[in-house]
């Protein structure tokens, strides 16, 4: 972990926050952090359903591969499957999986039942491409971030794993599903900044400028949801969530998704504008307050309008195929908007852009404020750097 440029640079350097501030963070991260842990005690699903097989006894799932396609005389013909032992299969073309979009030499999974010759197809195999390109982006992020790309891969694994074994278990239990989101957020933004960009007076900041912005995030959702009368159960999969799990709050596990959805933005931007201000103040260490603080907005208004771009196109992207059907119809793009599957998205794209737009002067004002400008003389760098502010 890379050493704080505050206490790093303590002679002859930036100062930083004062000792008795810096005992005033510790105190309020420590107790940000037990009332983390006494959330996930008190939350954790010791009571959860347990996990259902999904098929029969006399059924199992085989892999293979593709050795044939064979037309069908109006049908959809059959596959020849090769199984990894050697033996063949005749599978009937899926609609999923038509002979069009087949090939010869393709990985497939197909279920197969005792006693029954042949088999059904389930879907295609993709362990192989998929590994691949985790490997990939594994080996892309250490080859550029070096040990911090490590460090948060740590932590994108302890994140992982909360979401698994924590969140979905607790939701699936009935627990409240804003305080589950809630210290599920608190964990992962703990472990990911923390273990990504070391302990430090920077770092808390961002952390407690993410804390901000998830306040933001959950009040707003929990007002957005009920105020635009979102009908989370009309949604395919969301519908089914009462016959899985009886009793449970529908709209609570869609404000669940709204505030874990907007922990990554947010810890996106506070981290950035934490470490810009503390660059401003290592380039200009008696630059006043305010001037970093106006510097660092700057980078910050850049960053706000090139996020809520991404957040838009982020959602156009996965909804790309609703909406070109949505388009088909003769509504105009207000209308198209209230309908309840696309409103669900709006709401959460609105919500997500406010807490980003809110939480970067937040964060960029309490790091202005804890990189305190080193004290000078009247002739110092202070007052060349205010001057020189002025200028601009």
């Amino acid at each position: 972990m890379e050493p704080d440029p505050i206490t790093a640079h303590s002679h002859g350097g930036p100062s930083g926050a004062s000792p008795a501030v810096t005992r005033v963070l510790a105190v309020v991260m420590a107790i940000l952090a037990i009332a983390t842990v006494v959330g996930v005690a008190w939350l954790w699903p010791r009571d959860a359903p347990p996990r259902q097989p999904w098929i029969d006894d006399n059924a199992a799932l085989v892999v293979g591969t593709i050795a044939e396609l064979v037309p069908g005389d109006g049908q959809g013909g059959h596959m020849v499957v090769r199984l990894d032992d050697g033996t063949t299969l005749d599978v009937p073309a899926d609609p999923s999986a038509p002979l069009a979009e087949a090939r010869v030499g393709q990985r497939v999974q197909v279920m197969v039942v005792d006693g029954q010759s042949g088999g059904t197809f389930f879907d295609y195999e993709r362990g192989g491409p998929l590994l691949f390109l985790a490997v990939l982006f594994v080996a892309a992020v250490v080859a550029v971030a070096g040990w911090k790309g490590v460090a948060a891969l740590a932590g994108l694994a302890v994140a992982l794993s909360m979401v698994w074994l924590f969140t979905l278990p607790s939701l699936a239990a009935g627990r409240d599903p804003l305080l589950v989101a809630l210290v599920t957020s608190s964990v992962v933004m703990f472990a990911v900044v923390y273990l990504a960009h070391g302990i430090s007076v920077k770092t808390t900041t961002a952390l407690l400028g993410t804390f901000a912005g998830i306040a933001v995030v959950a009040a707003l959702a929990w007002w957005a949801i009920p105020a635009t009368s979102l009908t989370p159960r009309q949604d395919e999969v969301m519908g089914q969530l009462p016959y899985q799990f009886p009793g449970i709050d529908v709209r609570g596990i869609l404000l669940c998704g709204m505030v874990l959805a907007g922990v990554g933005v947010l810890n996106d931007v506070t981290i950035t504008q934490a470490s810009a201000v503390w660059e401003l103040r290592r380039a200009v260490p008696g630059a006043s307050r305010s001037t970093v603080f106006g510097q660092a907005m700057r980078i910050g208004r850049d960053h706000i309008a090139s996020t809520v771009y991404t957040i838009a196109f982020a959602y156009v992207g996965t909804a790309l195929a609703l909406l070109l059907l949505a388009s088909r119809l003769d509504f105009t793009i207000l209308e198209l908007f209230t309908f309840n599957t696309i409103a669900q998205e709006v709401v959460a794209t609105l919500v997500a852009s406010i807490s980003l737009v809110v939480t970067i002067p937040v964060t960029t004002a309490l790091a202005a404020w804890l990189a305190a400008p080193r004290r000078t003389g009247p002739g110092g760098p202070a007052r060349r750097a205010v001057a020189a502010d002025s200028a601009d």
